[in-house]
């Protein structure tokens, strides 16, 4: 089951809507065939792993996820197991899509296969956190990075802010973009930075989607989001009020736009993810400036923070890293949980955990 959540891993970013499912069918100490959940979904990795096996009769097949039970795209691969002739079925979670939610399981039993569940429920959970919490809440997994100096600022007094991070960090975070559906950032960051949010230098066979929270679509056209948005897809959340010479120019890029309840002025994040998993997204990687950092943490909408920290000051007339959170009593203070550390060159980066 460890080696199919490895392979399971290697679909994160890629396999929306659909979850990041990892197969290994052994029989007799040795293994007959493997297989991942492919870019787009499909094929599954049950029928990656049958295929590679070719004859799995009395096998057993280790999947991350229970074997869907309904006709999509492709057929339930709880009847692919079961025409394989497998002797028995070993999962990680159950699924909780309505449409499957123990029915794969129950397909297996009837017809004579022996189920185990909850194998490495715990690390199964953590690695579909996007998909899970897509079908259970309506909303996308969302990580939060943040690059500051020790004293907690992403920009000098006059917005200076490349570099903050030494190399090693950058390529980190190229990774991190890969594992995840989508980036978003807002339009402070967006006009600061004119950033591609793309993952350069690592040998990217694929880009994520890139998302712009943008409420008056104040963001340049010819920028370079707009520029690539017909090789590289751009989704923009906007209020439905915004500009119409600036929407048509932007629809003029290839951007898809996206209208959003705006009420107060400023785009309502919660519909906003709402939206964006409507569409399929499943995980997202908020790389914004600190009023949307701020926005989506005093929104409980944050599920992972990643923080990378540089060996620098830069003191209080420096860009913070949050806007301000309103907090009156410390007791009020969001906590997230340290569940990883580790130095990337001179930077130190610290993953934290919500749940």
């Amino acid at each position: 089951m460890a080696h199919a959540l490895a392979l399971a891993a290697r679909g994160l970013g890629r396999t929306w809507p659909n979850p990041a499912v990892g197969c290994v069918i052994v029989r007799d100490g040795r293994i007959l065939g493997r297989g991942w959940t492919q870019p787009g979904g499909r094929p599954h990795a049950e029928r990656r792993a049958l295929d590679q096996a070719g004859d799995a009769q009395g096998a057993t097949a280790y999947v991350t996820l229970e074997p869907c039970a309904h006709h999509g795209h492709t057929p339930p691969c709880s009847e692919a197991l079961i025409a394989a002739r497998v002797a028995r079925v070993v999962t990680a979670l159950t699924d909780p899509d309505p449409r499957v939610s123990g029915k794969g399981h129950d397909m297996l039993r009837t017809a004579g296969i022996k189920v185990t569940e909850n194998i490495l429920a715990e690390q199964a959970t953590r690695l579909n956190a996007g998909f899970l919490k897509r079908i259970t809440q309506g909303l996308p997994f969302v990580t939060l990075k943040l690059a500051t100096t020790i004293d907690g600022r992403i920009a000098t007094a006059s917005g200076e802010s490349r570099w903050i991070t030494g190399p090693q960090a950058r390529r980190f975070v190229h990774g991190l973009r890969l594992s995840h559906d989508a980036v978003m950032v807002g339009s402070g960051t967006a006009r600061a930075d004119d950033p591609d949010l793309t993952a350069r230098d690592i040998g990217a066979t694929h880009q994520p989607l890139r998302i712009l929270l943008d409420r008056t679509l104040s963001h340049r056209p010819d920028s370079r989001l707009g520029a690539t948005a017909r090789q590289h897809p751009v989704w923009i959340l906007h209020a439905a009020d915004a500009p119409h010479a600036a929407q048509q120019a932007w629809a003029a890029t290839g951007a898809r736009l996206l209208p959003c309840p705006a009420p107060d002025g400023r785009l309502d994040l919660t519909a906003a993810l709402r939206l964006l998993a409507a569409d399929g997204i499943t995980r997202i990687l908020s790389e914004g400036g600190g009023t949307i950092a701020a926005a989506l943490i005093a929104g409980g909408l944050v599920d992972d923070l990643i923080h990378l920290s540089a060996g620098k000051l830069i003191g209080a007339d420096g860009t913070a890293a949050l806007g301000p959170l309103k907090l009156t009593h410390l007791a009020d203070a969001p906590a997230f949980r340290l569940i990883g550390h580790q130095t990337l060159g001179p930077d130190t980066l610290s993953h934290w955990s919500l749940g």
